[in-house]
């Protein structure tokens, strides 16, 4: 009950304060070398193409997600709700 409570009076940052707080500024991070990562293995070649491709798709997916996420905490769509920490966090694992 207590930490429920105490989760609930947080407020979670928007706008440009997302950028300020620990958490939320390691998205700028995951976003670079999510782009890193396309750069590293487009060009490799690897006996199963397939495997490549869903390398790709993975990578992509995780990337798209993170830039979206990020723009959604910029806009402040959360509305405070501690909910979108579970969110990023199952999103980031």
């Amino acid at each position: 009950l207590a930490m429920s409570s105490a989760t609930s009076t947080a407020s979670l940052p928007s706008g440009l304060g997302v950028l300020t707080t620990f958490p939320d500024v390691l998205f700028i991070p995951e976003i670079i070398f999510g782009g890193l990562v396309w750069i590293l293995v487009a060009p490799s070649e690897i006996p199963l193409p397939i495997l490549q491709g869903w390398v790709m798709f993975v990578s992509v997916f995780c990337f798209v997600m993170s830039i979206t996420l990020l723009c959604l905490y910029l806009g402040g769509v959360h509305g405070g709700s501690s909910s979108w920490v579970t969110l990023v966090s199952g999103c980031d694992k």
